[in-house]
């Protein structure tokens, strides 16, 4: 009878000693050499095979003791299939938790205020983390799969920072930057002075494309957006350069001349009245902001003076004298 007590105690002191140790690893940081082990969860994997996958991608994790703490913890069916990274300090209690809550490492594509969409598209073609199923798409089929409304993709994407997970399709990301530029021109839009000289928003996103091209100055984008507002209401020629280039294509390059500007194409602001067809390119929000609250200004013109500003004039007689000035400065 003694030794079957003896028996039973040592059970339990085991017992508590194996349970003790069990917790004591589950909250124990993994010890890893390098700063973050990547690897990918299968779709329709369990506990088990969740785990054979990460120890198969260097994860130093005790496959049969996540297996069993995933179980113990009832989270074993909720896994989330996706590619991960298992940070320094990282426990298996945590890895697990990430699994379940899908938290994806998190990759990410940054697009410029100011490209055009041939620039955009280069940049998500490039990235080697996207899954590149809109390579062989023209611009026209891409945009019948994410829009509605548009058929010309340009200025349609909002320029910003876009996160994803590995292996993300480009049509998800094409997607997000077109609904946050819809989402900003909306706000934008129920904001404006409804005396502005524009009929729809998408002219109103021409004008904010044409005002990130003629300045990198963001204190100048309402005075600039002012000045166009105003020849829009006299009938004036806009006259803007960044548009003739745009009309001009791959023919660019680098300089513009005379001739260019006399050469008409549905772009050059310099032979035809209004606004260009559609954005030349992806205004950013203070462009946007620019164009629907632009300067009350009186200025008809404006030159560069040389040093990333520009001058402003009310009338033809200062503006050629400005023009004079600076750019007598400017090439001596």
């Amino acid at each position: 009878m003694a030794l079957i007590k003896k028996l039973v105690v040592a059970g339990v002191v085991v017992s508590i000693v194996a349970v003790g140790s069990f917790s004591w690893w589950a909250k124990h940081p993994l010890t890893t050499a390098e700063p973050a082990i990547e690897f990918t969860v299968n779709p329709g994997s369990g506990a088990g095979a969740a785990a054979q996958q990460m120890a198969s991608a260097g994860v130093p994790v005790n496959r049969y003791l996540f297996a069993l703490l995933a179980r113990l913890t009832g989270q074993a069916s909720r896994i989330k299939a996706g590619s991960y990274e298992l940070k320094p300090n990282t426990s298996p209690r945590q890895l697990l938790t990430q699994l379940v809550r899908g938290e994806f490492a998190q990759e990410a594509i940054t697009i410029i205020e100011g490209w055009t969409f041939r620039q955009m598209r280069q940049a998500v073609a490039a990235h080697l983390r996207l899954k590149h199923d809109t390579i062989k798409l023209s611009d026209k089929e891409l945009m019948e799969k994410i829009s509605a409304d548009y058929k010309d993709p340009e200025g349609l994407f909002f320029p910003d920072t876009y996160l994803f997970a590995k292996g993300t399709s480009e049509l998800d990301i094409y997607r997000k930057a077109h609904q946050a530029m819809l989402d900003h021109l909306k706000r934008a839009w129920e904001a404006r002075d409804t005396s502005l000289p524009y009929k729809n928003p998408y002219e109103a996103l021409i004008m904010a494309s044409i005002v990130e091209k003629e300045t990198g100055q963001k204190s100048e984008r309402n005075m600039i957006a002012g000045v166009f507002v105003n020849r829009l209401r006299t009938g004036m020629l806009l006259q803007t350069d960044p548009t003739v280039i745009y009309g001009m294509g791959e023919r660019f390059d680098g300089q513009i001349r005379k001739k260019d500007l006399e050469t008409d194409t549905p772009y050059n602001t310099y032979t035809r009245g209004g606004l260009p067809p559609t954005p030349i390119s992806l205004p950013g929000l203070q462009s946007l902001r620019a164009a629907l609250e632009p300067a009350k200004t009186p200025a008809l013109y404006f030159v560069a003076r040389g040093d990333g500003t520009s001058q402003f004039s009310d009338n033809l007689n200062d503006h050629n004298r400005a023009v004079n000035q600076y750019q007598r400065r400017m090439t001596q």
